[in-house]
């Protein structure tokens, strides 16, 4: 099964792009590699949460917004290539969490990203990741998400 047909049993649609706040581009292709920006935890013109893993935000709230990123940062990589079928590989996704000093769970949090990559993908889904935490990420987001992806 394709990636679009696994979203649509899943009852996930791609959502439009969303614009970027900054001056960048959503995606630059190089050769059969995809590189997207960092994405934001936005979903139908509004974020997701604001404010630090650990603090205002749960973990289970900044797994949310990673799997919203990923999403995000999947409809980048549609408006380039045309269709997520394209995609024969998920090679490496950068997550980034905002959190309070204390806070160590930003493996689980990236795992929203992750999880759902490997579920839409299975196997072409596993990738290398780094998750990484930060102070503070645009718009005081907890989480923002990038991928580098193979397209046949």
């Amino acid at each position: 099964m394709g990636a679009e047909a696994k979203l649509a049993e899943m009852g996930i649609s791609v959502p439009e792009v969303v614009p970027p706040v900054a001056a960048y581009v959503p995606t630059v292709r190089s050769g059969n590699l995809v590189f997207t920006a960092g994405q934001l935890p936005a979903r139908d013109g509004e974020m997701l949460a604001i404010g630090k893993v650990g603090g205002a935000v749960t973990q289970e709230q900044g797994y949310d917004c990673a799997r919203q990123c990923a999403l995000n940062a999947l409809a980048a990589v549609k408006a380039e290539i045309g269709s997520l079928d394209a995609i024969t590989r998920i090679v490496k996704v950068g997550v980034f969490v905002a959190s309070t000093p204390d806070f160590t769970g930003q493996p689980q949090v990236a795992n929203g990203a992750s999880e759902l990559l490997a579920e839409v993908f299975g196997d072409a889904g596993k990738h290398a990741r780094s998750a990484v935490g930060v102070p503070v990420l645009p718009l005081d987001v907890p989480v923002e998400v990038e991928l580098v992806v193979e397209v046949g």
